[in-house]
C-alpha cells in the first residue's frame, strides 16, 4: 500500500505537466487558383500550398496559438527559393476569388472554462477581432489508433457545416484544446484534416512543461466586430470580387 501510495505521488507532477506545455504545428492550406489549360504551364512555379508555422500555448484552463514569426534567414531563404514564384502567387491570390486566399487567421484564444473563442483574423490588408462561443463538434470517434511524434493517437470524425474534418488526438495531454478553433476531444489534437486536405494542421514538436505566466491571453488588437458582422463584410467583399472579375473578362482586361 505504502508503494502504490509513493507511485501515485509520483505521477501527480507527471499529469499536470501533461495539462501544460507548447506544441509546435504547421498550417497548410491549398491554394485555389484557376489557371486556363493554356497557361498550365505555370503550375510548376506554384507551390501546393501556402505553409505556416505556428504555436500553440496551452493550459488546462486556456490556450493560446499564434503564428511563429519567420527569422530573418529563413524568411531570406524562402524569398530567394523562387522569386518569381512567389511574385506570381501574389497575383494570383490578388485576383482570385476563393475566400481562402484573402483570409489569414493570425491568433485564436480558447477559454476552455466558458467555451469563449477570442479571434484576429486579417482580411483583405484589414485585421479583425472577434469573440463568440467556440464551435461545438460533434465528434464521432472510429476506434482508429496509431502513434504520431511518440504519442498515442485516436482518429475521430465529425461534419461542421459543408466541412468534413478528421482529427488524431492523444489522451496522454489531457487537454480539450487543438489547433485553431478545433477542439472538445478528451485530448490534445496534433493533427487535423479540412475537406480531404484542403488545410491540415499538423504538430510538428511537442513541448510539455509550465507556461510563463500571463502568456496565454485573448488578443486585443485589431478593429472588433461580431462574428455575423464580420461574415457580411467578407460576403459583400467577396462579391465585389467576382463582380470586378466578370466586368474585366466581359472587357477582355484580364490576361491570363
Amino acid at each position: 500500500m505504502q508503494r502504490l501510495l509513493v507511485l501515485c505521488l509520483m505521477l501527480i507532477p507527471a499529469a499536470g505537466a501533461a495539462q501544460e506545455g507548447s506544441i509546435r504545428y504547421t498550417r497548410a492550406i491549398k491554394y485555389q487558383f484557376e489557371l486556363p489549360p493554356e497557361r498550365r504551364d505555370l503550375l510548376d512555379m506554384i507551390p501546393a500550398a501556402s505553409v505556416t508555422p505556428m504555436v500553440l500555448l496551452f493550459s488546462p484552463s486556456a490556450s493560446l496559438m499564434k503564428v511563429v514569426p519567420e527569422e530573418g534567414a529563413a524568411k531570406a531563404a524562402v524569398s530567394d527559393q523562387a522569386p518569381r514564384g512567389q511574385a506570381l502567387v501574389a497575383r494570383l491570390r490578388m485576383a482570385s476569388v476563393a475566400r481562402a486566399d484573402h483570409e489569414t487567421l493570425l491568433d485564436t484564444y480558447v477559454s476552455h472554462d466558458d467555451g469563449v473563442i477570442t479571434e484576429t483574423r486579417e482580411f483583405m490588408g484589414r485585421t479583425f477581432l472577434l469573440s463568440d462561443a467556440r464551435p461545438a463538434f460533434a465528434w464521432k470517434l472510429t476506434g482508429e489508433q496509431s502513434e504520431f511524434l511518440g504519442y498515442g493517437v485516436q482518429k475521430a470524425t465529425a461534419q461542421q457545416d459543408s466541412a468534413a474534418i478528421e482529427a488524431w488526438f492523444t489522451p496522454e495531454i489531457p487537454v480539450p484544446a487543438g489547433p485553431g478553433h478545433f477542439g472538445g476531444l478528451p485530448g490534445m489534437i496534433l493533427v487535423v484534416s479540412v475537406n480531404d486536405g484542403h488545410t491540415v494542421y499538423s504538430a510538428t514538436e511537442i513541448g510539455l512543461g509550465p507556461v510563463e505566466r500571463g502568456v496565454i491571453r485573448a488578443p486585443e488588437n485589431g478593429n472588433r466586430v461580431s462574428r455575423e458582422e464580420y461574415e457580411k463584410i467578407v460576403a459583400e467583399k467577396m462579391e465585389e470580387l467576382r463582380m470586378e472579375r466578370q466586368r474585366r473578362s466581359r472587357d477582355g482586361v484580364i490576361r491570363r
